[in-house]
């Protein structure tokens, strides 16, 4: 804390610097009372009041609180006290934000997770907020301070379905991650995700958030060491982009535009098979390739033309490009240490608007093990301020120190944050070319936190206790992406109604092998499960069993962690795991990762012990990517489903899946080469499909009709086209193999065909499409029959557009072409059975009934009994009874046996009183016989006498 001295007794150079001082924090009190007075639109108050302010602040502040906003800490634990490292580094060292970790022990075990962070967030703050120590100069009307109050960045990354990829572990709503997002191909559930996120974060102070990732999965390799998973949307560049827009706006907008948004990893790492965190991964791709595949979503969220949908910041990943500039034998630095390369990226058209707007740059993690191996690798000493002057020059604003460290043993983060920080205050004071990249970097950093908070007060920055009670309670979102996500992988819906044509039935026995999971939200928390060996199974006999529908016994129902599995292929298990098996009709299989051997664990249990899959119906629920199993894994399976996300809304639709009252909806976004599902493919035009066909006037509503005759518009709603004028069409919205928009820039070729007396003139305009749709506009030049039609890739059928050219003119005609579609081939589906506690849904007798026909078997034969005693003997009133009763059982058990006709017996009479009629009819039978039984006996006696 830097003294002042009163003003009589200053130097005049003091109180000239307090006296500037005090007018700048006057210019920045009335511009912010202006601001309030008269708040202008967002666009004009960035290039006005903002400026203004971020040059009142950055001319007020010395060159160590300068350097310190250029810089985002890590600490251990909770403790903010003065003694702490953390307040050090904020109260006397300036730091302009922190990240908190999971890994660091920042966040409290449940059920004190969401307070206690709020807390924390709150002690952070304050301390930036109390280093600012109003003074009154003695004798003087003039006040002094010892420093402008900035709030810091409090940043965090939270990709969704809870860990490995979420560091708080509890109390939030539990959202999905990118990937389930992906899968419903509805932008709309990844903006509302978005904000049901952004709202929970900023109510607990949190205003930086590292996400969303915005890379893209070309080319799913389950071999490679380590792999995006479900981190990201999908494997469509476009896709991509659009979802992470979505996401980003959803963010802005649920924090009330009190979070800096930093997309990652730019410039994209969907093509590496290294994790950025662990080591500098290399990729073969040059400049002009990044820009077709993994640079296009980047693009998509600096250049929206919704201002909510546009990123914050660019988070710079650690990695090297071969071949970047053409030379495939030129490879980069990491490119968030290279000046040229990164440079280059940064200068494309594409971000020129962006970057001179403001957008930030930040850096990955400079402490990671990534970096460290790149500088020991590369013959150099790991000296943390040259890791981060190298990063800073090569053109990041912000720089994430992450948990850095050097080669010192002694040393620790705190000690490499403070020597970091005193060697970039040196080069500011020795170097006016480094100080004036530092000031540039620091007005881009305060421009972001005035669009935050217009005013820089305690008041107005920390999020208030109020707002968490709302904190955790948006569920229904949760299940809408999972009902909307869920996806067959294998076989395809008709093949599985014949594989699967009922669902387990109710003295069916199921067993479970459940893929466990397991979590500490700080080293000495409690181990918590985040997906439990009876996860499937408790969801089954809550919704199924006995105080659900009563379609299961839970006596018959039994779960395995795939632990278990391995310790019985290996001879060692003492549990009763393969006896279960043995009796199983279905093997539900859950899987919830694949880090830790669980495929190769699979494939042995398919191998070594195929008996115990043998006529079973063995499903298998992938809670996480779909593409790690190859054609021979995916054979041993009846059923494939991938539901992308292990939160507790995704759980419960498998077991919906499971009895099959769930209609799919989702579609994989990304390629899965063991089922032959091509996501190039599945993006493309539908060659079934009739592309629509309208003219391109937004006051014209051209409805086609639907009959095979051309129907001419009344020439008062629709103009005249002559020889000479233009004529605009539009083609879409064209849909993709899964129904969807196609991506954009998507090829349509427009064909206008003019036929007169002399022949055929053909013109050709080739297009792309915008959100589905294409334009193109013709000149009419010669009289004729004009015909327009549009294709694209395969989709060859459109509609088309005819009219008469000539001077006088004509109104066009919309005609829809016949189409002779292939028969649909539907697959008759079983007769509806009432169903009740007697009567399963397949038409089949429950426990309940199955009493009632005992006791109507047993209550007729002792009734046929008694009457055929007294009349006859009580010899053939024993025979009476026995065929009586076998006569009902063989009309009960034509119906359990699933005899032809029994199921459409039972719904036309009424469920139960239906079984309890056949029953009746086999003992009529039965009483038949016993007759005709009687009456050959009795004949030959009575011939005899």
């Amino acid at each position: 804390m830097r003294l002042r001295i009163g003003l009589l007794n200053s130097h005049p150079s003091s109180v000239w610097k307090r006296s500037r001082r005090f007018f700048i924090r006057s210019l920045m009190v009335w511009t912010s009372v202006v601001s309030l007075l008269g708040p202008l639109p967002a666009a004009a108050r960035a290039q006005s009041s903002t400026p203004t302010k971020v040059q009142a602040v950055l001319a007020s502040m010395t060159p160590e609180e300068r350097v310190g906003q250029l810089f985002l800490v890590t600490f251990q634990g909770t403790n903010t006290d003065p003694e702490s490292q953390i307040h050090d580094l904020i109260a006397n060292h300036h730091v302009g934000g922190v990240v908190l970790l999971a890994g660091n022990d920042n966040f409290l075990g449940e059920p004190d997770t969401i307070a206690a962070t709020h807390q924390l967030i709150t002690d952070l703050q304050r301390i930036e907020a109390q280093t600012t120590v109003v003074t009154p100069v003695p004798n003087t009307n003039v006040q002094t301070e010892d420093k402008i109050y900035v709030p810091l960045f409090i940043g965090v990354s939270q990709e969704g379905d809870g860990t490995p990829d979420d560091q708080i572990l509890s109390g939030l709503t539990p959202l999905p991650n990118a990937m389930a997002i992906g899968a419903t191909w509805k932008t709309e559930m990844s903006r509302q995700i978005g904000a049901v996120l952004g709202s929970e974060l900023s109510a607990l102070g949190f205003n930086l958030f590292l996400g969303p990732s915005l890379d893209v999965i070309e080319s799913p390799n389950p071999s490679a060491q380590i792999d995006l998973g479900t981190r990201a949307f999908g494997g469509d560049p476009f896709w991509v982009g659009e979802m992470g827009k979505a996401y980003i706006s959803g963010l802005h907008t649920g924090s009330n535009s009190r979070m800096v948004v930093v997309a990652k990893h730019f410039p994209g790492r969907g093509s590496s098979d290294r994790a950025p965190e662990e080591e500098v991964a290399t990729v073969r791709k040059s400049l002009e390739q990044l820009k077709q595949i993994e640079l296009h979503p980047f693009f998509a969220v600096t250049n929206s033309t919704e201002p909510t949908s546009i990123v914050d910041g660019l988070l710079v990943s650690h990695i090297r490009y071969q071949g970047f500039q053409g030379n495939i034998r030129a490879t980069t630095r990491p490119v968030s240490f290279d000046a040229a390369a990164l440079s280059a990226i940064i200068a494309l058209p594409e971000f020129t608007n962006w970057r001179s707007s403001g957008g930030l740059i930040v850096s990955d993690a400079l402490g990671s093990e990534a970096v460290r191996d790149f500088y020991s690798q590369g013959g150099e000493s790991f000296l943390p301020r040259s890791v981060a002057r190298d990063a800073f020059l090569a053109g990041n604003d912000l720089l994430y120190l992450g948990n850095i460290s050097s080669e010192d043993p002694e040393d620790d983060t705190y000690s490499s944050t403070l020597g970091i920080l005193e060697f970039f205050t040196q080069e500011y004071e020795s170097d006016p070319a480094f100080a004036e990249l530092v000031d540039v970097a620091v007005a881009r950093i305060l421009a972001h936190k005035f669009r935050m908070y217009e005013l820089f007060t305690a008041s107005n920055v920390l999020a208030p206790s109020q707002g968490l009670a709302n904190i955790g309670s948006s569920q229904q979102i949760m299940f809408d992406v999972a009902r909307n996500s869920a996806t067959l992988i294998s076989p395809d819906p008709q093949e599985l109604s014949a594989l699967l044509p009922a669902p387990p039935r109710q003295n069916d026995r199921i067993v479970f092998l459940t893929d466990t999971l397991t979590y500490q939200q700080c080293a000495v928390c409690v181990p918590q499960d985040a997906f439990t060996t009876f996860a499937l199974q408790d969801v089954v006999e809550r919704l199924y069993g006995s105080t659900g529908t009563g379609q299961v016994f839970a006596s018959r129902l039994n779960s395995f962690p795939l632990t278990e599995l391995e310790l019985m292929l290996n001879g060692e298990t003492k549990e009763n795991i393969e006896p279960s098996l043995e009796r199983a009709n279905w093997v539900v299989i859950s899987l919830t990762d694949v880090s830790r051997g669980q495929i190769a664990l699979l494939r042995r249990f398919f191998t070594e012990r195929p008996n115990l899959l043998r006529n079973r119906n063995v499903i298998l629920f992938s809670f996480t990517a779909p593409y790690y199993l190859d054609a021979t894994d995916i054979s041993k399976l009846t059923a494939y489903y991938a539901l992308y996300s292990k939160q507790p809304a995704f759980v419960e639709v498998a077991a919906r899946l499971l009895f099959q009252p769930v209609t799919l909806q989702g579609a994989s976004p990304v390629s899965i080469p063991a089922v032959g599902y091509d996501l190039i493919t599945a993006t493309s035009p539908n060659s079934t499909q009739v592309i629509p066909l309208a003219l391109d006037n937004e006051d014209i509503s051209l409805t086609p009709t639907v009959e095979m005759t051309p129907v001419t518009a009344e020439p008062t709603e629709i103009p005249l086209y002559r020889i000479g004028n233009n004529i605009s069409v539009r083609a879409g919205p064209i849909l993709d193999h899964n129904h969807h928009i196609v991506p954009d820039e998507t090829v349509v070729t427009f064909t206008m065909s003019t036929r007169d007396e002399s022949g055929e003139i053909w013109q050709e305009i080739e297009s792309t499409t915008v959100g589905g749709v294409a334009r193109a506009t013709f000149a009419i030049d010669k009289p004729g029959k004009v015909e327009i039609s549009a294709v694209s890739e395969r989709a060859v059928i459109s509609e088309l557009i005819q009219f008469d050219a000539s001077n006088e003119g004509a109104a066009v005609t919309v005609v829809v072409p016949q189409v002779t579609m292939t028969p649909e081939i539907v697959t008759p589906s079983p007769t509806s059975v009432p169903e009740n506690d007697l009567i399963s849904p397949d038409g089949y007798p429950r426990i309940g009934v199955w009493l009632l026909v005992l006791l109507t078997l047993f209550g007729g034969a002792l009734l046929g009994y008694w009457a055929v005693s007294r009349i006859f003997s009580p010899r053939w009133g024993l025979r009476w009874a026995l065929c009586i009763f076998l006569g009902g059982l063989l009309g009960y058990n034509y119906l359990a046996l699933g005899f032809p006709g029994a199921t459409q017996w039972i719904a036309s009479e009424g469920g139960a009183f239906g079984v309890l009629l056949l029953t009746f009819v086999g003992q009529t039978i039965g009483i038949i016989g016993a007759w005709a039984w009687m009456r050959l006996i009795s004949e030959p006696a009575s011939r005899a006498n």
